[in-house]
């Protein structure tokens, strides 16, 4: 049976914007136990639940060795490998146009203000396994850390079911300079780079998307390091108007539908024979796909055809949904894009299809998921970087403002934080 057109009316936002985990509360409680575990036996429990979860027993640890990373050079597709390196130019091309630079301003009482912009010292990237190698998701968290001029950058991956990573993978992050690498995955590798072990030092910060048990932990060691944001399931929102062509639009939602069961596919059009002909093409092409099981239960529970009275009514609703991807494919995108308040990535025009993000453009494709986009943005190199207040004053610069700053102190009952300005007034 065809999914049926909704109408906007009848959308229920709860459920394009909440998602089921099952029972949360148990899914932190075994988190948890997870990283206290991790804390108190280090590299022993990392070696236990990667045996436990992926089938896997490292004896002798789990680095990837000089050796494995020699053999993956060896092993690696070398065509694949060529449009790796492409991507990571075009990756960071345009990260290296979000870098910013220290600076000081002198004052000509001889006061100086200004700001330094210091790269993380080591930093925690989390590539996921599981149901498909994440070539891209090497690169869109490597390239920026580089870029920011992270000296030490660890990345954790599960292995693959032999006890290797996929050479191309290896091979990719070589490009990007990460040399420790550990195959590793799970609330246990994210444990392992907040807490260090015996044999992994602890890092500054955790980037990197994964399931369910990665992102509880993630929320469970902030404060202890940084993370870059909460991800979910993977989501693609599609506002198109009457030139949208169905095929295509059916081979876009399905592009994140395969991700994930959990995944959200949404089309969004005032054109109800648009809509109509995509979630037919949807049904025809996801028979086709080689994840069809995983992209047909996507579709099923969080795809969604909505029917809007005009674009401008589409585009509230794009707003409040706050998707990961949106495609914006209408007559004149620009005259919209300027209407777009909450989105992690913004994809124009037919030609502009979500996977030219995801591989290829240079912009990053770590985005926020699960309506966070409200409040978050894409990773990008200022999340690799820490900036630090720099504060000079003049004796007459002092003169000059003392009064105000021990008024201000002493309204606040800080009688010492006055007098620390007042010793320097020879009172």
């Amino acid at each position: 049976m065809l999914k049926q057109v909704v109408a906007f009316r009848d959308v229920d936002r709860a459920h394009l914007l909440h998602k089921s985990y099952g029972d949360e509360a148990a899914l932190e409680t075994a988190v948890r136990g997870i990283i206290q575990d991790v804390r108190a036996r280090g590299d022993e429990a990392v070696r236990e639940y990667t045996r436990r979860f992926d089938g896997v027993d490292f004896a002798q640890g789990c680095r990837v060795s000089p050796e494995e990373m020699e053999e993956a050079s060896k092993k690696a597709d070398p065509a694949i490998c060529r449009e790796v390196a492409r991507a990571k130019d075009n990756i960071e091309a345009f990260h290296v146009k979000q870098k910013r630079v220290s600076w000081m301003e002198p004052k000509g009482d001889g006061c100086v203000l200004g700001q330094l912009m210091i790269p993380l010292q080591r930093v925690g990237i989390y590539v996921p396994g599981g149901t498909a190698p994440y070539l891209g998701s090497v690169l869109m968290n490597a390239v920026p850390a580089r870029v920011a001029g992270v000296e030490e950058i660890v990345m954790a991956t599960p292995p693959q079911a032999d006890g290797s990573v996929l050479p191309e993978m290896l091979v990719a992050a070589l490009l990007c300079g990460v040399k420790e690498i550990y195959k590793m995955g799970g609330a246990q590798a994210i444990a392992a780079m907040a807490y260090g072990t015996s044999t992994i030092g602890k890092v500054d910060k955790i980037t990197g998307p994964g399931n369910i048990y990665v992102t509880l932990a993630k929320k469970l060691v902030y404060g202890s390091v940084d993370i870059d944001m909460l991800a979910g399931p993977s989501e693609i929102l599609i506002l198109a108007d009457a030139d949208g062509k169905p095929e295509e639009l059916a081979a876009d939602l399905l592009s994140q539908a395969e991700h994930d069961v959990l995944a959200s596919a949404i089309l969004i059009s005032p054109d109800r024979g648009l809509l109509e002909a995509t979630v037919s093409e949807v049904e025809k092409q996801v028979e086709l796909l080689p994840r069809s099981e995983i992209a047909r239960a996507s579709w099923e529970k969080y795809g969604a055809a909505i029917l809007v009275e005009d674009l401008e009514q589409g585009m509230e609703l794009v707003n409040a949904v706050a998707p990961e991807h949106f495609e914006l494919v209408v007559r004149d995108p620009y005259a919209w894009l300027g209407k777009v308040r909450n989105a992690g990535a913004v994809f124009i025009g037919r030609s502009t299809p979500e996977p030219v993000g995801d591989y290829f453009a240079g912009p990053n494709h770590i985005l926020p998921t699960g309506g966070a986009a409200r409040f978050f943005s894409v990773l990008d190199v200022d999340a690799f970087m820490k900036k630090t207040s720099v504060i000079q004053y003049s004796q007459e610069a002092l003169q000059r403002d003392a009064g105000s700053i021990m008024a201000l102190a002493r309204k606040e009952g800080f009688e010492a934080h006055a007098r620390a300005v007042e010793k320097r007034l020879g009172k």
